[in-house]
């Protein structure tokens, strides 16, 4: 964990692209109230297959344009390099500098991978295209990522990224602080030296978390999904619960010196707001 100390502590947030224009509304809120923290970026996700495409590109140049840093993700799966470069060109255009690169997923249906396969051979792209203009986040995975073999090849996978040009990296969320521990160690064996951020991801809904947690490989451990079980519909407690937990988790990370945390919002400010306030984080 010592080689996360020497890089400075950021904070980041995590939206997904508005269905509705009262979604569209109700994001411009969550993104002012949580723009006061003075994050270093608020990032802006991406469907399978790039489905939202054209919603993440209006998101990000938005978010831009009134003052904030943008992070547009980008996924390579069932996509060409020529839909990537004008991508990637127009973000330029737009004065975006920071880019989350991703796989992605494919959509039930599709069966062609596309030009650029892995992660790796994205940011590889994007720096052949772009040189140094974008600083490029990755995904990484403290509990394995679900499609790997095991965890050695996916740590290879990882450095891949890294070699490729990667210049940080975002963690899935997890809620075992010593799976991130251990996979920064991991990682430092490699030489692998670029900050590494937990994802932070608050509880707020059991069935929700549920269902995110089996899809994406993220362990809700054992007690805790027994803790929010017991809650029923008693939705005040198991936010409480929550809350409680994941300031925990942060507390032990940040103490422990990890290079800062982006958090998942859900394109609402309440819960990470709560646990920014009893971390005591800058107002």
């Amino acid at each position: 964990m010592e080689s996360q100390r020497k890089y400075p502590q950021t904070f980041s947030f995590e939206f997904f692209p508005p269905k509705t224009p009262e979604g569209a509304d109700k994001l411009r809120a969550v993104r002012d109230e949580l723009g006061k923290k003075n994050p270093l970026y608020f990032s802006v996700t991406f469907g399978a297959g790039g489905s939202t495409q054209q919603g993440t590109f209006d998101t990000v140049v938005e978010i831009q344009q009134t003052g904030f840093n943008a992070a547009p993700h980008l996924s390579c799966v069932g996509s060409t390099k020529q839909n990537v470069r004008d991508l990637i060109n127009a973000y330029k255009t737009k004065g975006i500098n920071r880019i989350v690169a991703l796989r992605g997923d494919m959509p039930s249906g599709m069966r062609d991978m596309g030009e650029l396969r892995h992660a790796n051979e994205l940011v590889e792209f994007i720096r052949q295209e772009t040189g140094d203009h974008f600083h490029i986040e990755v995904a990484a995975y403290p509990e394995i990522h679900p499609q790997a073999v095991d965890a050695e090849s996916d740590l290879r996978n990882f450095k891949r990224k890294i070699e490729a040009g990667a210049s940080s990296a975002l963690t899935q969320y997890f809620y075992n602080p010593d799976a991130y521990f251990c996979f920064v160690d991991d990682c430092e064996k490699l030489s692998i030296d670029i900050p590494i951020v937990p994802g932070i991801m608050p509880i707020t809904n059991y069935k929700q978390l549920a269902r995110f947690s089996d899809m994406c490989g993220a362990e809700l451990p054992r007690w805790i999904r027994k803790r929010l079980e017991g809650f029923g519909d008693d939705v005040d407690s198991l936010k409480a619960f929550g809350e409680e937990v994941v300031t925990e988790l942060c507390n032990q990370l940040l103490e422990a010196g990890a290079p800062g945390l982006h958090f998942y919002t859900m394109n609402t400010s309440g819960p990470t707001l709560a646990l920014w306030r009893n971390l005591g984080l800058s107002e």
